[in-house]
């Protein structure tokens, strides 16, 4: 299918000048989200992450035990959105979580680079799924972006959307190696075209991680494409996402932007693994290791 030639139908970039301004704008704005309820609320949208080439069997499921357990130890707190971790981890989340509300995540598709086959990338989802992922993260082929191949890109995520039928799809954009704005929106649009249920700001791996800067740019994408199309789809940031006060500014982002209606861990998600116990260190006042 072709895409590409869709992209004319939405509103330029804005200029790295005018999203420098607005982050700015953002940040000041975010100073009086630094409170206990917006951390509760960011706690609850966390995507509780474990992609380490350490992990083990052992490793994970004491991970996913201990996310299990969170809610007795801490009634009065909602517990994160759900476990990501590595496909081959996926049936051992699912042992530990059994009966609780967590959903489980699953990177697929070739994560981080996305540099495989697309029957790879295909295979890896359709395993995640069957295993037991609620949820997949699968990167946006940044080569073919920045050589132009956009519908080839986009199609590779058609593709897996179908793949994914039933399931929560987010499409990772590696921002950091995207850079200008004019690509993180055509990238951000591509994506959405293609079935992303959420567009997700990094993968965490390269040396460029989320920015202000990306989400802000991102976001409009899905504002706009909202008001032409009618679907809400969800944006991620993940990747450097360290203290409660950085999780403020990005709710800051999505509440002015897209507004209270995406503040939900439906629509709103954090990609993090110390920011878990910075965020209860925050609400509860008291330093907080329990991860």
């Amino acid at each position: 299918m072709e895409y590409a030639n869709h992209l004319s139908e939405y509103n330029a970039a804005p200029t790295q000048e005018q999203v420098a301004s607005e982050v700015a704008a953002l940040r000041a704005a975010a100073t009086a989200n630094y409170n206990p309820e917006v951390y509760k609320f960011c706690y609850s949208a966390i995507d509780l992450t474990t992609l380490s080439p350490c992990d083990c069997e052992a490793s994970v499921a004491a991970f996913a035990r201990r996310a299990a357990e969170f809610t007795m130890d801490y009634p009065h707190l909602e517990n994160v959105a759900s476990i990501c971790v590595y496909p081959p981890f996926v049936e051992t989340v699912g042992l530990e979580i059994d009966a609780t509300p967590l959903r489980i995540t699953s990177v697929a598709g070739g994560f981080p680079s996305s540099q495989t086959f697309l029957e790879v990338k295909m295979l890896e989802v359709a395993m995640a799924i069957e295993n037991g992922a609620d949820e997949v993260d699968v990167v946006l082929n940044v080569g073919k972006i920045l050589s132009g191949a956009l519908d080839e890109a986009a199609n590779e995520i058609e593709v897996l959307r179908e793949e994914s039928e039933g399931s929560i799809l987010k499409v990772i954009l590696e921002t950091g190696a995207l850079r200008t704005p004019k690509l993180i929106r055509q990238a951000s649009l591509l994506a959405m075209q293609a079935g992303a249920d959420f567009i997700k700001t990094s993968t965490g791996k390269i040396d460029v991680s989320a920015t202000p800067e990306a989400a802000v740019v991102m976001c409009h994408a899905i504002k706009d494409f909202h008001a032409k199309s009618g679907c809400k789809v969800g944006f991620k940031v993940a990747g450097g996402i360290r203290t409660a006060e950085d999780a403020a500014l990005y709710y800051t982002i999505v509440k002015e932007i897209l507004g209270q209606e995406w503040l939900t861990p439906e629509l709103f998600r954090i990609g993090a693994s110390s920011l878990a116990n910075q965020l209860l260190t925050a609400i509860e006042g008291t330093e907080v290791n329990y991860y």
